[in-house]
């Protein structure tokens, strides 16, 4: 069988043990399935993308005409090397001429395919053929993203604590493109320091706007006044506008009452914030488990009765949107103070 877990797909583009298959690399992370057959061409075909051994075929046009693929497959090396044939969007077209090449090949055929079942046609050849790689590709979780981020960071002599790494990994999506992108961002600007910090981070890749909406959901709920007035003057130094900021608070306390249902059930606030998805962000943490200690369900539901006043009238009154939202807030503020 050649279906491939996925802790074992990197190893195997490191150390392929085919000399001509079919390899697949399949799954709902578009951007390492795409960065697994570059990396899977490269290994075989060499770095050169004009390699004259390297034939890059689009899925589309093999929909149309299946049995290029075939020819292809057979189409002898000008120069007698090995013949390397990737397919970006791989489809249910190419089963037919990949069961009469499965046994005998005669190249390295890499295909890129989406998330695909395991009844699949094209993903149930390749994993039954005895020549055939299955590669799943599926978003990083922590542990992976982690591992990338220190691994990209290492060989480029970079220096960054964990902190650093934690926030990056926080910051960063599940589509490995992106991700490489960013990482590649942060390796040039740090070319002659070789270091960086969490503010680097913070700075470069965070989502400014939302960082300063939590700013404000948390000054809010746990009663610190001073820091909601700079944080709202923040939030519209950042153009952030009054509906945004309400429905951010609104999806705050939304979250802190279904949280406090379980601290009501027994938990601990810490326990309810480990198994939460998604994690808020680290550096959050002790002032969520803090407002969740604050908080009752009774003063939740009351905040966010009164959040949705705010919303309506707002609507109502976009004039005024701005001081209906501060008014809103200043006043949820005041009743987490007194708790």
């Amino acid at each position: 069988m050649g279906a491939l877990k996925a802790h074992e797909v990197s190893r195997f583009v490191d150390q392929p043990d085919l000399e001509a298959g079919i390899i697949l690399a399949y799954g709902p992370d578009t951007g390492l399935v795409r960065e697994t057959g570059q990396r899977l061409a490269r290994r075989y075909a060499g770095n050169d993308a004009d390699s004259m051994n390297l034939v890059v075929l689009d899925g589309a046009e093999l929909d149309a005409d299946p049995s290029r693929l075939a020819v292809e497959a057979k189409t002898t090396s000008l120069f007698g090397d090995r013949r390397v044939i990737r397919v970006r969007g791989a489809g249910k077209s190419l089963v037919m001429p990949l069961t009469e090449l499965r046994d005998d090949p005669g190249a390295i055929i890499i295909l890129e395919a989406g998330n695909l079942t395991p009844k699949d046609p094209l993903r149930a050849l390749v994993e039954a053929a005895k020549l055939g790689r299955a590669l799943p590709c599926y978003p990083d979780n922590d542990e992976s993203l982690g591992r990338l981020i220190s691994e990209t960071f290492s060989k480029a002599g970079i220096r960054a604590d964990q902190d650093t790494v934690a926030a990056l990994r926080d910051t960063l999506g599940n589509d490995r493109e992106i991700t490489r992108r960013e990482l590649e961002k942060l390796v040039l600007f740090a070319a002659d320091s070789k270091l960086l910090t969490r503010e680097d981070i913070l700075t470069l890749c965070a989502d400014n706007a939302a960082l300063v909406l939590d700013e404000v959901v948390d000054a809010t709920a746990t009663g610190h006044a001073a820091n909601l007035d700079t944080a709202l003057e923040r939030a519209i130094a950042q153009s952030v506008n009054a509906q945004q900021i309400l429905a951010s608070a609104l999806g705050h306390f939304t979250t802190l009452r279904r949280w406090r249902v379980e601290v009501d059930g027994g938990k601990s606030p810490g326990a309810v914030l480990d198994n939460a998805r998604p994690k808020p962000h680290f550096s959050r943490r002790s002032s969520i488990e803090r407002q969740l200690r604050l908080w009752s369900d009774d003063a939740l539901s009351a905040a966010l009765d009164r959040l949705q006043l705010a919303v309506a009238d707002s609507r109502k009154r976009y004039g005024l949107a701005d001081t209906l939202s501060r008014r809103a807030l200043l006043a949820i503020c005041a009743m987490a103070a007194e708790r």
